[in-house]
């Protein structure tokens, strides 16, 4: 299993592997990110380059390999043909375009360089929670359809784990009583390549918000750099967004494809898309930003207002159904799937 994501194995790979493990794989996790990526240090590149031959060694040894993100040496190297490699990806619904939707875009790859690394090539599988999902993910992957199978992320497992949930509240209130004291909001912004205008509209939301009645816990994106330097929010770095929902009362974001988990779990969403028309320029959107289950606003006022609004949990419920179609037993479908699969 290879990942650029983080240093430390996610909730995907440790749930999928111990599937595997209980059906007799020996499970080797290698993840690893280029800090600073193509403008890292010469010694971070040569230690990186160490791990990339690591790689080479397992893809060569192995039977499966799973990724949850682009692979330099999956994609651009020519494999043993008994080698089943699955695309998980990193992300469960879709909010904004990537991969080859973006080439060209403030925030997307040059695109020489995305034919030149073979961007997103070599997949036997790529798994999606969903049919609506399914062609957004063929377009960023510049994939056909027909390599795409339907299979909630494993993690999905966990939002209904009650042994898990109760110990990672355990967890978060020890970290943070105060948050016991009343219902709690959780921010968590998507993250963008200029970060120049956050504080600004962050300060606005602050300046709105009922410090009385909520709670405000404030989860900003692993790759930011902002810091937020305010004592009357809960600005967070030990536990991630996914584990913050299990005391979150209410969520707010923008463009953060987490409100799909938040709202498998019934959490009311709020889009606070103050940059709602110059995103769409550097990114885009691959959905119909109207539709989207919740209150949307670009003025931080009205959005903190429309928290004491009633909420439609039945279209939360039916616009989250349309993207993620299972819910149940997730990393065991997803590992017999692996395992049973045919090239």
């Amino acid at each position: 299993m290879i990942s650029r994501q983080s240093n430390e194995v996610n909730d995907d790979f440790l749930l999928l592997g111990e599937e595997l493990k209980e059906r007799g794989y020996e499970v080797v996790y290698l993840c690893r990110t280029l800090d600073g990526g193509v403008n890292s240090t010469f010694l971070t590149k040569v230690f990186y380059g160490f791990h990339l031959f690591t790689q080479m060694y397992h893809l060569s040894t192995s039977e499966i390999c799973v990724l949850d993100t682009y692979c330099l040496t999956v994609s651009v190297l020519k494999h043993r043909k008994n080698l089943k490699v699955f695309q998980i990806w990193h992300s469960i619904g879709t909010l904004k375009q990537f991969g080859w939707q973006i080439l060209e875009r403030a925030e997307g790859s040059n695109p020489e360089i995305a034919k030149t690394m073979k961007m997103h090539e070599n997949y036997d599988v790529v798994y999606c929670a969903g049919e609506a999902y399914k062609e957004v993910l063929a377009e960023g992957f510049n994939m056909s359809p027909q390599k795409f199978r339907i299979c909630t992320l494993p993690r999905i497992d966990l939002l209904f784990d009650k042994v898990y949930q109760e110990k990672l509240k355990g967890d978060i209130y020890e970290k943070y009583p105060e948050l016991k004291n009343k219902p709690c909001v959780v921010y968590a912004p998507t993250f963008r390549k200029d970060e120049s205008q956050f504080d600004k509209y962050f300060n606005e939301l602050v300046e709105a918000f009922d410090f009385d009645k909520y709670n405000l816990v404030v989860k900003l994106h692993p790759l930011s750099k902002v810091i937020v330097d305010n004592t009357k929010v809960i600005f967070d770095r030990r536990f991630s967004t996914f584990q913050m929902l299990s005391i979150a009362d209410k969520f707010i974001s923008d463009y953060s494809c987490v409100v799909y988990e938040a709202g498998v779990k019934g959490i009311p969403l709020y889009f606070y898309c103050y940059d709602l028309e110059s995103y769409k320029d550097v990114r885009s959107l691959t959905i119909n930003y109207d539709e989207l289950p919740g209150f949307k606003s670009t003025d931080a006022k009205e959005l903190v207002e429309n928290l004491e609004r009633p909420y439609d949990y039945d279209y939360l419920k039916s616009y989250i159904n349309k993207y993620i179609e299972n819910t149940e037993d997730c990393a065991k479908k997803m590992a017999e799937d692996i395992i049973n699969y045919e090239v």
